[in-house]
């Protein structure tokens, strides 16, 4: 089959590009729609990525505009995009048009029921709660759950993500669950360097800087340590972010946190993300909210400790006896008791990292989540009627 992979801003590109391979694996033609990622485009961007997306809206003027009118401008060209890909599928249809993002659900509601009269439609819904109520995603949010009644069919990545959308009325039969892969292979730490300079554990919180990650409850966690425990740890927070940053600088100051710390507020180029993990002693997830993560896998392909709050995927992969160290989320005294026995503890932390190892081998491989994501398409075909996809789902023994 042809396979549309549509991303318009490639929120989740590394998850994309994995499944685009796995699919390729099992015999599709797979390609990602979505923008330009970069200005020296790498092999992989040149096989899998369809540039479609926001044409012009990469340039360094752009980029020097004020915010708002950056937003303005990027949601005209979204509705521009999406009028000039439906014409591109009416010309040269796709057996199947999966969506990874609705970025703006108030308009892409109008083009799917389009897309549908063209080929069968799916959406992986990475968050079941939509942007996971960033303040800053709020027009991004409006519709975002009357959307999802527009396509074919569904894919989630945990149960809960499932009975949450159950919960807002879509049908069981509607909804596949479909585990996230690793995003890597082992991330092995090099042999050379030290987990940090000066000696300390170093605790890694990594990722685009949310409300919902929770850094202010790793700060009051911090802060919570006994003075000898905290002075053995650093905790280093890198990622872009998009909140203000002012009230955190403020909350490190106010707990005296100067020394324990650090700040790396920038994007960070996916071959940097590992090397990131390989020297990281623990990763924290001290989330409000989530469904699947990114970060998690590289965790587990690292064997790295982590300590997570008692939620989503976290809930669902790992075990507090084995795999992971779960805390209830906003709630910096556990939170700070459970990172005082990994920092303080070295053969703990060892025994929670070999356990992260050997979770690695229970995680699906691409090949078998093509297979599923397979499925799911030709239940999508089965929907929409479309006797190609009812073939795959012949062909797939279901």
């Amino acid at each position: 089959m042809k396979i549309a992979l549509i991303d318009p801003s490639l929120f989740t590109w590394p998850y994309d590009l994995k499944l685009a391979k796995g699919l390729t694996d099992i015999g599709h033609a797979a390609s990602i729609v979505g923008r330009q990622l970069g200005q020296k485009p790498s092999v992989d961007e040149d096989l899998f990525l369809d540039r479609h997306f926001y044409p012009g809206l990469q340039s360094r003027f752009f980029k020097r505009l004020p915010r708002n009118v950056q937003l303005g401008l990027k949601g005209l060209s979204h509705a521009e995009s999406m009028t000039r890909l439906i014409r591109r599928f009416r010309r040269s249809p796709p057996d199947v048009i999966h969506f990874q993002w609705s970025p703006l659900a108030i308009v892409d509601s109008q083009f799917i029921p389009k897309f549908r009269k063209v080929a069968p439609t799916v959406l992986t819904v990475h968050d079941s709660n939509p942007f996971n109520n960033n303040p800053s995603s709020r027009i991004q949010r409006i519709g975002a759950f009357k959307i999802l009644h527009c396509f074919d069919h569904l894919i989630v990545h945990t149960t809960v993500a499932r009975d949450r959308l159950l919960r807002v009325g879509i049908p069981g039969e509607k909804i596949s669950v479909i585990a996230h892969g690793l995003l890597t292979d082992h991330i092995a730490r090099p042999a050379d360097e030290p987990s940090a300079g000066d000696g300390r554990v170093q605790i890694l919180l990594f990722g685009k800087i949310k409300p919902y990650k929770g850094v202010d409850v790793m700060l009051r966690a911090l802060a919570l340590l006994p003075r000898e425990v905290r002075a053995h740890c650093v905790v280093k927070i890198v990622g872009w972010p998009e909140m203000p940053m002012e009230p955190l600088f403020a909350m490190v100051k106010d707990l005296q946190l100067e020394d324990y710390v650090e700040f790396d507020l920038r994007f960070v180029p996916d071959d940097e993300m590992t090397a990131l993990v390989a020297r990281a002693d623990i990763l924290a997830f001290p989330y409000r909210d989530i469904d699947a993560s990114g970060v998690l896998m590289l965790a587990i392909a690292a064997g790295r400790p982590i300590v997570a709050s008692n939620i989503g995927t976290f809930a669902e992969w790992l075990s507090d006896r084995a795999e992971g160290t779960l805390v209830p989320p906003d709630d910096p005294a556990a939170l700070s008791r459970s990172l005082e026995r990994l920092i303080d503890d070295p053969d703990y932390r060892n025994s929670k990292g070999q356990a992260m190892l050997d979770l690695r081998d229970s995680v699906p491989t691409w090949t078998s989540i093509a297979r599923l994501t397979e499925v799911a398409y030709a239940k999508a075909g089965r929907r929409a009627g479309a006797p190609a996809s009812a073939q795959v789902l012949q062909d797939s023994g279901n």
